[in-house]
């Protein structure tokens, strides 16, 4: 039976054939290892996601973590024991370290089919698998910016499966805007700092599903200098840990309290003080603390695990989509409900839903969605490698930029579009898809919260068009243009006159897009220019995932077996509905864009 986590053909279609990632075994860090063993270890996740991920993931959100008081006391969260039984089976599989060096327990496997790998555990079930993704985000910052110290006595433990790993960024009265952070770290005569203060929306801040939690914090020194440039980084273990590897006494870190959202319900999201004086490691009050990199330059460490985190979001959102696109397609075939229009014999059986032309819209719309997004995030998860293994430094330079300039489209794309998959998946569904009996509705309210996390739209599109459309002298929005002219330049070379249309249309948006970004820019007003940047960040978006259909069309020309005809058929056909139902809604965006309106800036509190 065909997996309804994610499509098994199309991951292959995407890894082996649009990004060939069988060439990535010429490379040195890569040479141990063939599709064979790629394959394996897609095999593994798939099992593992399947058997011991996705079975509990109903029962995580109906049995959410909850505080529960000891007889001392004291106070932990119960979490539902399949979690636990799920990430011991993961650590011990070795997948938390999978792409990492040897030396660190690691399987050194690419980072595009790393990336593939995990995607089979956040589809089975978001909220246990982001154990681990916090915990490989937090591993990595620290392979990048930590001392030789701090690995040996976090990272190494963290990879295998010991330690877990959060990020504390986000304070109650500061949300989003870090530069209004309080929490302080006081610098100590040993070196280290004391920490204290509030954090809030800490996911998995705090559990015992590891022997420790190393927090990653961010925090002000006194006297650094106002805003974000006097944000610094510090390492804040839930226990300490001795010289010789031992864990030492309980830091002061305390359990505030647990926020309840409407999905991802299955992982602790938690408040957490900081120097509340429950605990005095050491006779001292205030959590112990260690600086990351340089005083001052925590935010500039902390976005390596941020922009991995955004992409990582976006994966999220991709499979939240991709899982229930694969349930609708599944019930819509099964379902018998109506006839065909213009039916002769009203007494006639009924047929499946999937024959209805409103249904296959729906499906065909989510097809689209899910499958664009999935490639768009392998392609820059195949950025990384190229980033860390290009053959020369301008490609890894190139690779770099067209990171840049993804990455919030990675982040946002997905997680406002395959949202609407989602959507979609809960309409095939009828009425079943509004009750709890059908997993479409989890899905929903799962995936909703990803247009939250590691940054809102209105945060992405700032960060597009205000920053990466313009570094470097506009280097990577050119680097992306550049790209976007092969595929289209291929295109029109095709014999398919219907493929030459799409890649004179995506063509024209490019084109489109570079002229009303520096229309955008012309007033010389940042305000103005800004605010309707969620609007350029959409537009930018679907050109981006025009792009990425058009790739997957060329691939599936090039690559056409008759044997495989259907699956390479419906891949023209998901790219044919993407330009010519989802392309066109980029035009009246430009348009508006480019008159920059001012309806927004204009408004006034009074009016609402």
């Amino acid at each position: 039976m065909q997996s309804r986590i994610l499509a098994r053909r199309d991951l292959e279609f995407i890894l082996y054939e649009l990004l060939d990632v069988g060439t990535l075994t010429s490379r040195p860090r890569y040479a141990d290892h063939t599709r064979e063993t790629f394959d394996a270890a897609l095999d593994t996740c798939e099992r593992m996601a399947t058997e011991l991920f996705e079975p509990h993931y109903r029962k995580n959100d109906l049995n959410e973590p909850h505080i529960v008081h000891d007889n001392d006391g004291g106070e932990r969260v119960h979490i539902i024991p399949e979690v636990k039984q799920a990430l011991n089976a993961f650590c011990q599989a070795g997948l938390m370290a999978a792409g990492q060096d040897y030396d660190l327990g690691g399987m050194q496997l690419p980072v595009t089919v790393n990336s593939a790998c995990f995607a089979w555990f956040k589809g089975a079930n978001v909220s246990t698998a982001g154990y681990p993704f916090l915990t490989i985000g937090n591993a990595n910052l620290l392979l990048a910016h930590g001392s030789k110290e701090q690995i040996d006595t976090y990272v190494r433990p963290m990879m295998e499966g010991r330690f877990f790993g959060t990020m504390c960024l986000s304070e109650p009265q500061a949300g989003s805007s870090l530069a209004d952070i309080k929490t302080r770290a006081e610098p100590q005569a040993d070196g280290s700092y004391r920490l204290f203060g509030n954090k809030m929306w800490i996911s998995a801040g705090e559990h015992e599903l590891s022997e420790n939690i190393v927090h990653l914090v961010l925090a002000k020194i006194p006297g650094a200098p106002p805003g974000v440039r006097g944000i610094s980084l510090f390492i804040v273990p839930k226990k300490l840990v001795n010289a010789d590897a031992t864990l030492g006494e309980r830091n002061d870190v305390v359990l505030a309290g647990l926020n309840h959202k409407m999905g991802y319900r299955g992982i602790t999201n938690t408040l957490l003080n900081f120097g509340e004086g429950k605990f005095t490691p050491g006779g001292t009050p205030g959590a112990v603390g260690y600086l990351v990199g340089e005083p001052n330059r925590g935010l500039a460490c902390m976005f390596h695990m941020m922009n991995e985190a955004r992409i990582g979001v976006g994966m999220g959102a991709v499979l939240l989509g991709y899982t229930g696109y694969l349930h609708a397609l599944d019930y819509a075939r099964n379902r018998p409900q109506g006839r065909h229009p213009g039916a002769k014999d009203p007494g006639s059986p009924q047929v499946p839903i999937v024959e209805h032309a409103d249904v296959r819209r729906m499906l065909l719309a989510q097809k689209s969605y899910v499958e664009g997004g999935l490639a768009l995030c392998l392609y820059c998860a195949r950025l990384v490698d190229e980033q860390k293994t290009g053959e020369c430094e301008d490609a890894r330079k190139e690779a770099g930029l067209m990171l840049d300039i993804l990455t919030p489209i990675a982040k946002s794309w997905p997680s406002q579009w395959c949202l609407e998959a989602n959507n979609l998946a809960i309409q095939v569904h009828g009425g079943y898809g509004y009750t709890r009996d059908y997993k479409v509705e989890q899905l929903y309210r799962d995936n909703r919260l990803n247009p939250i996390h590691e940054g809102t739209h209105g945060i992405q599109g700032l960060d597009l068009l205000g920053r990466k459309a313009t570094m470097h002298g506009g280097a990577a929005f050119k680097a992306l243009g550049n790209a976007i002219g092969k595929t289209v330049q291929q295109g029109l070379q095709h014999e398919d006159a219907q493929t030459r249309r799409y890649a004179a249309d995506l063509a024209n948006t490019s084109t489109r897009v570079a002229e009303t970004t520096r229309k955008l820019y012309a007033p010389n007003d940042l305000q103005k220019t800004l605010a309707n940047s969620s609007v350029y960040l959409e537009a930018f978006g679907h050109m981006v995932v025009a792009w990425i259909w058009l790739e997957q069309s060329l691939t599936a020309s090039r690559n056409y077996k008759e044997a495989d005809s259907d699956f390479y058929h419906g891949k023209w056909q998901a790219c044919r509905y993407f330009f010519l139902w989802e392309l066109p809604k980029v035009g009246p965006m430009l348009d508006l864009l480019e008159s920059i309106d001012t309806t927004t800036l204009d408004m006034r509190d009074a009016w609402f």
